[in-house]
């Protein structure tokens, strides 16, 4: 039997695709928020993957900082799952969740950010429901599935050009930071930051900081 853990902040999508998935006789399904599932005690540390939509804010989350999935619990994180195999959970028990994402198309930065959390499993929202079976048991597998859908936006993902240091100061900028304020909390110099910010419209050619914060989170970068 596998156990997946179903996260998704829209309750009606929730409540389907948890239904569409207990069908399955093989699957045993727990669904819940990212705000519930991160709560001390969550079941979810114990299942055998997780199935996430990328679009979700909690998604970002998830990108952002040591995940609850990745290996049941902090300090893990999700880039454990570079490999083809799933690493074994720090208490010992057995493999560590699988990752599962569903992505739209067009956003390559999503799978991007996904494939860095440690996402072993690719879904197209456009696809069948075979498909999103087909990953979730591929994954349990230790195995990697990528959505033919995807396939395209995934090669598009490996070209991502910004730095990390660039997607930082662009990800405090769409979130309304002042230079001043990037500056502190990344401990650079403003100068710094301008040239940064100088930079990312450039490579996004972009018109200017308003326009490169619109075409990144287009493409799911930030």
């Amino acid at each position: 039997m596998i156990r997946l853990q179903l996260v998704h902040d829209t309750n009606l999508l929730r409540c389907a695709l948890a239904s569409l998935l207990a069908a399955e006789r093989d699957i045993e399904v727990s669904a819940s928020s990212w705000r519930e599932v991160e709560r001390p005690g969550t079941p979810a540390h114990s299942a055998d993957a997780w199935l996430v939509d990328a679009d979700c804010a909690g998604f970002a989350a998830l990108t952002a900082r040591d995940p609850v999935v990745a290996g049941g619990g902090a300090g893990h994180r999700g880039a454990a799952w570079s490999g083809a195999a799933r690493p074994p959970r720090e208490d010992g028990e057995g493999p560590a969740p699988g990752l599962v994402v569903l992505a739209p198309t067009g956003r390559p930065g999503l799978l991007h950010r996904a494939f860095a959390a440690g996402a072993l499993g690719f879904v197209s929202k456009d696809a069948r429901p075979a498909r999103l079976l087909d990953a979730i048991r591929s994954v349990v597998r230790g195995s990697r599935y990528v959505d033919d859908a995807l396939a395209f936006d995934f090669f598009s993902a490996t070209h991502m050009p910004l730095t990390p240091r660039e997607l930082n100061v662009l990800s405090l900028a769409a979130d309304g930071a002042p230079v001043p304020e990037i500056a502190e909390r990344l401990w650079l110099a403003e100068g710094t930051v301008r040239n940064y910010l100088a930079a990312i419209i450039r490579k996004t050619g972009a018109r200017n900081r308003v326009d490169a914060i619109r075409i990144s989170r287009g493409a799911g970068w930030v």
